[in-house]
């Protein structure tokens, strides 16, 4: 348990940790880009703008838009909206309009509207634009021949400005979504070590405490008349009951591996304690691990079944194995039960087991003999695949 109890504070430690890791860019780091208009602000001020007023109202305007963009691109609902393709057009309108008009340093509002459209435009659409843009920035540059801006290098830093705001937002994006997909993944495995234990807990537990009920109840009826038997089956109580500690530990951490042929010396010994005479027949080649495993799940649940609801006489594993299947028939000739609530499953256990075995491969059926009594059959693949969570542990949604 103290290796467990490590792992747990190293998951926390780790999940503190991703708390605190940093997450992606967001609109404030587009902010400071305006600040590539303090050229234009400062010919406002010194009066070196014809019709300042116009200038002043075009800077507020494009200002004003920029930032209203920005943060609609952070947003995918708004960042697809018609509105944000309509803002991104009122912006184009007003560099186009203050670049022709004044040129120089009002000519570096084209990076600003490259970027601006590096985080609404995508795909064809943001490669046709930001082309647009710099091949436009620089005609315009060489048709007002000033000496304040190289038109190459506006026209390269206009295309540069909005793909590589474009390739971090997607990167951003993309990084967001595998963290929440890692939290998804975290959960879902947290939830199927829940599943496993629970339903590991149900098959070893069930079992167990039915072989010790029929065992108590031999060596009560036992004690009277020869005490040396009835101390025999309380022997094999202590025993089953160690053996069941042993078994849910390793149902704790996952490695309980199962085994047919114990599984079926466990039926035979619980059975004929039961007044039950087991019969076993197997042919067929050697099986896998998992399958043995998973056979073993199947022996372990028709017992308990046998043995609590049955009055049977006789109970009858054949196990038959070819290359590639091999199946497993549990009868005995006791009571039929009651109708299960899923037709051809009987209950919570039965159900469990044939999730397990449908994940690898194999199928269950359960139900009333042809000559009266009950019979289980399971059959499964020779290879058999292993279940997530431990060598024959259940797999996830039972």
């Amino acid at each position: 348990m103290s290796r467990n109890r490590r792992a747990d504070r190293k998951e926390r430690r780790r999940l503190r940790k991703e708390g605190r890791r940093p997450g992606p860019p967001g609109p404030y780091a587009l902010l400071p880009w305006l600040l590539m208009g303090l050229g234009s602000f400062s010919n406002l001020f010194q009066g070196e703008t014809p019709n300042p007023w116009i200038g002043g109202i075009g800077l507020l305007a494009f200002n004003s838009l920029y930032v209203s963009v920005v943060f609609r691109g952070f947003v995918k609902e708004k960042r697809e909206s018609p509105v944000s393709y309509v803002l991104l057009g009122a912006m184009a309108a007003i560099t186009f309009g203050l670049a022709i008009g004044y040129g120089g340093s009002w000519l570096l509002f084209f990076p600003l509207l490259s970027l601006a459209c590096g985080t609404i435009l995508r795909h064809r659409w943001l490669a046709a634009g930001l082309l647009g843009l710099a091949v436009a920035a620089c005609l315009i540059a060489v048709w007002r021949d000033d000496s304040t801006s190289t038109p190459w290098t506006l026209g390269y830093g206009t295309f540069i400005s909005g793909a590589v705001t474009a390739a971090i937002l997607t990167l951003s994006e993309t990084v967001m979504e595998l963290r929440a997909t890692r939290q998804e993944l975290a959960r879902t495995a947290v939830e199927k070590e829940r599943l496993r234990f629970s339903r590991d807990l149900h098959d070893l537990l069930g079992h167990t405490l039915s072989v010790i009920v029929v065992k108590s109840e031999a060596a009560r009826r036992l004690a009277p008349r020869d005490m040396d038997a009835a101390l025999s089956q309380v022997a094999d109580i202590e025993s089953v009951g160690r053996q069941a500690l042993t078994e849910i530990r390793e149902a704790v951490t996952g490695y309980r591996e199962g085994s047919l042929a114990t599984e079926l010396d466990r039926a035979r010994s619980a059975l004929t304690a039961a007044g039950i005479e087991p019969s076993v027949r197997r042919s067929g080649p050697p099986l896998a691990p998992q399958t043995e495993a998973l056979l073993g799940w199947v022996v372990r649940e028709a017992v308990t079944n046998v043995v609590r609801h049955s009055t049977a006489t006789t109970c009858v594993f054949v196990v038959e194995g070819t290359p590639g299947r091999v199946r497993l028939t549990v009868t005995d000739d006791g009571r039929t039960p009651a109708a299960p609530p899923t037709p051809g499953i009987g209950g919570t256990g039965l159900k469990g087991l044939t999730e397990r075995l449908a994940v690898a491969g194999g199928s269950l059926e359960a139900g009333p003999g042809p000559a009266g009594g009950f019979v289980v059959t399971a059959e499964l693949p020779a290879d058999a695949p292993g279940e997530p969570g431990g060598n024959g542990s259940p797999a996830p949604g039972s």
